[in-house]
């Protein structure tokens, strides 16, 4: 009989992180590998609630997977509500992910917005895993919207620092009498940082207007469209291809991308921001 692939599979929590107020990590040990590259998503489902399409945290290569969620409606609220030992659902993968081999012998540049680090941060750790393929600079650009919503701690003040030729550069929309440094938004900090596009890879994932404005910014900082990468999982639904809710012009946003260059989107009509 031929997989239903609507069908999740099992997954057990087995640990929960608290990143901030409304954002947990949940390191989720499903039935089987999923075989997952930096990029992809999966749905998670409660029985009786729902499922929601989340992007995959964790690099390839871990025995659990990790999905950092936010707090916004019923399923992500009755998902914070869980204690580890607690059965979901789960499925997938999906997308495309980030084009690894592209990026290798080059700059990259990351560029997050709020709860965007998290997508972002498969990518960064799998580089990091594989750093003789990717020997050059690392830069994040990283916003929030206050000092109390960055997340992944651990990583931006502790791991990722200590890293050889890794540059942080974070920064809060409001002001905080503890917080020293940039306070603003995420285009703004870049057009400060200036920085150079030569040999360089821009990997951008954020909420749709910060997305919008960062792709302006940077190629008014001389970035070619071919050297710029973004995501568009918001646009994601069933993740099969099946709903039609990301479709974009002849493209389904959850079987072609959601990973897509800038010089792919701007052969697109629909306004995909």
């Amino acid at each position: 009989m031929k997989h239903n692939p609507l069908i999740p599979m099992g997954g057990k929590i087995i640990n929960i992180i608290t990143e901030s107020s409304d954002v947990k990590t949940f390191q989720i040990k499903p039935e089987k590998p999923l075989n997952q590259i930096p990029g992809q998503c999966a749905m998670i489902s409660l029985l009786g609630i729902g499922e929601a399409l989340f992007s995959i945290t964790s690099p390839p290569g871990c025995d659990y997977l990790e999905f950092s969620i936010k707090r916004v409606g019923k399923l992500t609220e009755a998902l914070h509500q869980l204690d580890a030992g607690a059965e979901v659902g789960i499925r997938g993968p999906y997308g495309n992910g980030f084009p690894v081999e592209d990026l290798k012998g080059k700059n990259l540049l990351f560029i997050g917005g709020g709860i965007g680090l998290a997508p972002l941060r498969s990518l960064v750790q799998y580089a990091l895993d594989h750093r003789e393929e990717y020997p050059n600079k690392f830069q994040l650009v990283y916003g929030a919207r206050s000092v109390d919503d960055l997340i992944f701690e651990r990583d931006i003040f502790e791991s990722w620092p200590k890293e050889k030729e890794f540059e942080m550069n974070l920064s809060v929309d409001v002001e905080n009498p503890n917080w020293k440094g940039f306070v603003g938004f995420v285009p703004q900090y870049l057009e400060e940082l200036r920085p150079d596009p030569k040999e360089t890879m821009a990997i951008i994932c954020g909420p749709p207007i910060m997305i919008k404005f960062t792709l302006q910014t940077l190629e008014k900082l001389g970035f070619d469209p071919k050297q710029i990468i973004t995501t568009l999982e918001y646009k994601m639904k069933c993740g099969i291809g099946k709903c039609g809710r990301c479709n974009l012009d002849e493209h389904y946003v959850c079987k072609d991308g959601p990973v897509f260059y800038l010089s792919e989107l701007k052969k697109i009509k629909n306004d995909f921001c």
